[in-house]
């Protein structure tokens, strides 16, 4: 579910009410002065929809969300997972909207789509260019009134296919992937709402019939059950007129009732456990809280951030400051029905997890003698505050705000009262909350350890799921009728288009200070927010001067974020919580970059402190110790990930083993292990430049308000910084399969591809990418539509081109299912080298360009988007007129040209084709393909070769 907004300032609006009448109006909330307000107008439809309406004219793109208030929480014990198999139904077609056709239509719209599932509700939702409005309404009607005779029986067979390698992918076979299940089950009552996940079992996906799901939709999805928003660019009246059009007509479904609070209960500490295939043991505490929207909420979210969050929380201090724990955290996760307060500790290699669970126990006890302070509450309520408004950044965001309060509260205002509830907060309700939840209190108790290490279990399980008490509810499904929309218009003709929206490219000013820093911003005052991105060339490719050292880049910022000369790094954390603010150093593969995100009535106090981070770092020798252990401890962590052994061969065969860049970022465990703290700071001192650094800006402030508070910036001492030059790749002399064996793994990971070149905004590489649009790019693609879609073999596959200043690599990837990766392989290679022989089709083509021509609407719409885009002009050099020159190429293209490109860009006889997954499962079929098979370990090294076939 959507985290809570809170703000420590009370806020008003002014709101209309109207008595419900044939004009459907409820109210209208209008924004006065600066107050931070969403503003809406709310209408019912007789049929029960609810229509709310934001006017947002800052971007020519409009958000449409529809939620029905139905999750896993309506389900019933056999039947679970209904709710988000139906997610997936939705996308299959509709009466007047053919199969896959509702992903074609928003992606040649220039949009963007996708639905979500919780306990509590399921959403579906697209941001599309404001001309598509209409298009949208209709694709959405379209699926809540005409869906259930498209639901046919091979759809349904695709899509649970689809679901289980979902789960496969997020749950099964993802480490830790099982915890929120076993807590769950093990949390509430044998057939409580919340005592399943979203998911589902795959025994109930087995079990249910096309029939099962269409009777789910019948009681759930009608108009009185659902919540239609509409945000961005748009006018109330003339939503209204359409929403009517389409929507009006569709019959009411059965009443629906909110479903009553049902927190969790326990008599007693449940001790559960499983073992997985992890490095790092884990303690999962949960405890019983209420609901969302008890008057207690923001107290118990108070008590997790003292407990848990951030470097001055207690479980920070106790476990990861003093190396008992990588991670330790506390929060508060509030559902419809029920709360639950959850500590994690994910300690170090053969830690007992009796001596976690000790230490956790009394840590939760040093509240007691810590307990709440001022400051406590001051940083709560000022993250609270910056969090509501960067939410307000996007049209999505607000829309998504005001859904949320409608759907939960019956109230799109409910900010309002939000921000009373946390103001209201005193130290006295926190320690009230902790001796009511808390100390003393049962919990469920669960331990995750390796494979074959029971001996590390906190306790032995002394809990199992009792069934005896459970009796069905009322049935909901019988007698359901499916009843269509009579019209007085034609449905099955998709809307016209309006005209194009104009997009306006930002505009933005550059500047370049004698010791060499390049800046570039933009003053955009929508939010009354500042973001700047610091760029400092080099990254991990600096380690190519002395690769014995490899993971340095990412180790020395990691270092920035500690301690500094005049605070530590408590002390600093606090300093930016009081502020809502953030400073955020880290390393890639080309730089190291520094975020920094604040509210505009805090910058100066913000970059006093930006300064004192890049220019004052202490260098502590105990945090060196610690996050030099984190860095080794996660390398080996990574041998247990199937994608990460699957990235790290790949970057290997296509790099070679004397490139940088066939070593991970974070580096190996033999090269980490040779970094000193030495190293650390020599690294700092001769690569952290201004001659290198790129600086970009966007936000509330003017370009000369900016200048004058950057003095500390103009004074940074330039250094002769020579960035590596490139090295080329070696050729590839023939397309192989290169096996690791990942023994027993339900799914396997695949990378296939080559060496390609450096990024071109308007050159052969921005081409490229046209070209791979409907090859593996889209998601209506030919790769993904035939491996996921046609095939059910994986949850999503795909291919794109990744350079940079220096040439990056054509790749195409997808986890599969392990009993389909020969299967998989042979469509891969199909698809690739259909494209290379016969190109692109006519329809593909005229729906690339619609759907990349018309995208633009969507490119700067928030803080984050403009920064990325002002950063690219500043990285590459661009000239401010090449969008347009993009345009041109786009529009004029041929489908000889696409034809030529993939000819001469996807060699299919000379790629690497790298496969990670259980040996005993996947080479017999494999050993059939005509490919030579090389096996490699986890590390690219070769164990043993086939012949050719």
């Amino acid at each position: 579910m959507m985290n809570k907004t809170v703000l420590s300032i009370l806020l008003t609006a002014s709101v209309v009410s109207v008595a419900e009448a044939q004009t459907k109006l409820v109210e209208k909330v209008t924004r006065q002065g600066d107050e931070l307000v969403i503003p809406y107008t709310k209408y019912k439809l007789p049929n029960g929809l609810t229509l709310i309406v934001h006017e947002d004219n800052s971007d020519p793109v409009v958000h449409v969300d529809v939620t029905y208030h139905v999750g896993s929480g309506r389900e019933e014990v056999g039947k679970s997972g209904f709710a988000h198999f139906f997610e997936h139904m939705m996308f299959q077609g509709s009466d007047n909207v053919a199969d896959e056709e509702h992903f074609k239509i928003v992606s040649e719209s220039g949009g963007t789509l996708n639905g979500t599932t919780n306990r509590d509700r399921t959403n579906y939702f697209e941001t599309v260019p404001s001309n598509q409005l209409e298009t949208a309404l209709w694709l959405e009607a379209d699926r809540m009134g005409f869906l259930l005779d498209a639901v046919t029986q091979p759809k349904f067979e695709v899509q649970r296919e689809t679901v289980k390698n979902e789960r496969g992918q997020n749950y099964d076979n993802r480490p830790y992937g099982l915890v929120y299940e076993m807590t769950s089950k093990n949390l509430y009552p044998y057939g409580h709402p919340y005592s399943w996940t979203t998911i589902g079992y795959i025994e109930d996906l087995n079990r249910v019939n096309v029939n099962d799901l269409k009777n789910f939709f019948l009681r759930w999805y009608g108009p009185n059950n659902a919540t239609l928003t509409v945000g961005g660019d748009v006018k109330p009246e003339e939503v209204v007129k359409l929403v009517e059009k389409y929507f009006g007509s569709i019959p009411a479904g059965p009443a629906v009732q909110d479903m009553k609070p049902q927190p969790a209960k326990l008599d007693k500490d449940r001790y559960v456990s499983y073992e997985d295939n992890i490095r790092f043991p884990m303690l999962r505490m949960t405890f019983p809280s209420p609901e969302s929207g008890h008057k207690d909420e923001p107290a118990l979210d108070v008590l997790a951030e003292v407990l848990g969050q951030g470097k001055n929380s207690i479980f920070y201090k106790n476990f990861v400051k003093e190396q008992k724990a990588m991670q330790a955290s506390v929060f508060n996760s509030t559902s419809e029905l029920a709360g639950e307060f959850g500590i994690t500790v994910m300690a170090y290699p053969n830690t007992p997890l009796a001596q976690t669970e000790e230490l956790a126990r009394k840590s939760i006890a040093e509240f007691e003698t810590r307990g709440i302070n001022e400051e406590d509450l001051q940083r709560f309520k000022a993250q609270a505050e910056s969090s509501l408004i960067n939410r307000m950044a996007s049209v999505s965001g607000k829309v998504s705000q005001l859904a949320y309060y409608e759907t939960f509260r019956n109230n799109p205002n409910y900010l309002q009262e939000e921000i009373k509830r946390i103001q209201s907060v005193t130290k006295e309700d926190v320690q009230r909350v902790y001796n009511q939840y808390i100390k003393g209190k049962p919990a469920v108790i669960l331990s995750v350890v390796p494979k074959g290490k029971a001996e590390l279990l906190a306790k032995a399980d002394n809990y199992t799921v009792d069934q005896s008490g459970y009796t069905a509810g009322a049935d909901e499904y019988s007698g359901l009728k499916y009843t269509k929309a009579v019209d007085t218009f034609d449905r099955t003709k998709r809307p016209g288009a309006g005209e194009n929206p104009v997009v306006a490219v930002p505009n933005y000013y550059t500047g370049k200070f004698r010791n060499g820093l390049k800046m570039i911003g933009t003053n955009t005052n929508e939010i009354p927010t500042v973001t700047l991105q610091l760029s400092i060339k080099g990254g991990h490719r600096l380690a190519a001067n002395n690769p014995a050292k490899a993971g340095i880049a990412s180790l020395t910022a990691d270092m920035l974020n500690e301690d500094t000369q005049n605070y530590t790094s408590e002390q600093f954390s606090n300093e930016l919580d009081k502020l809502g603010s953030s400073i955020r150093v880290g390393s890639g593969q080309d730089d190291t970059y520094v975020i920094v995100q604040s509210l505009k009535k805090n910058l100066d106090k913000t970059l006093a402190l930006l300064e004192e981070r890049l220019f004052r770092p202490k260098f502590n020798p105990d945090d060196f110790e610690r996050l030099k252990k984190q860095q080794l401890e996660g390398i080996a962590n990574q041998a247990t990930q199937p994608t990460a052994i699957a990235s790290s061969v790949y970057n290997k065969l296509l790099y070679g083993n004397n490139h940088i860049m066939s070593i991970p970022t974070s580096g190996t465990s033999e090269t980490v292990e040779n970094i000193t703290l030495d190293d650390v700071k020599q690294f700092y001192n001769s690569y952290y430049s201004p001659s290198v650094t790129e600086l970009v800006v966007v936000g509330d402030i003017s370009e000369k308000e900016l200048m004058g508070k950057l003095d500390f910036l103009k004074k940074w001492k330039k250094k002769n910084v020579q960035l590596p030059a490139e090295t080329k790749a070696p050729a590839i002399e023939k397309t192989r399969i290169y096996l690791v064996d990942k023994p027993d793994a339900a799914q396997s990971e695949i990378r296939i591809g080559y060496m390609a070149m450096p990024f071109d905004a308007t050159g052969e590489y921005y081409k490229l990418g046209l070209m791979n649009y409907n090859l593996g790019g889209a998601f209506n693609s030919r790769i993904n539509l035939n491996l996921r879609e046609d095939k059910g073999y994986t949850y999503g596959a795909r291919s794109y081109f990744s350079g940079s200043k220096y040439a990056g690599p054509f790749t195409a990837s997808a986890g599969v299912r392990a009993d389909a990766t020969a299967e998989s392989v042979t469509e891969f290679m199909k698809e690739l080298s259909d494209f290379q022989k016969n190109g692109i089709k006519e329809d593909e083509l005229q729906f690339m360009k619609s759907s990349i021509g018309q995208a633009d609407a969507r490119q700067y719409e928030t803080p984050y988007q403009k920064a990325n885009f002002l950063g690219r002009i500043l990285r590459f050099d661009l000239n401010k007129d090449f969008v347009k020159k993009q345009t041109d190429i786009l529009n004029s293209i041929t489908k000889q040209e696409i034809d030529a490109l993939a000819a001469r860009h996807l060699p299919v006889a000379n790629m690497h084709i790298v496969v990670v997954g259980d040996k005993k499962t996947v080479l017999p079929k494999l050993e059939a393909l005509n490919y030579e098979i090389v096996e490699l370990d986890t590390d690219g090294n070769p164990i043993a070769s086939s012949s050719v076939k």
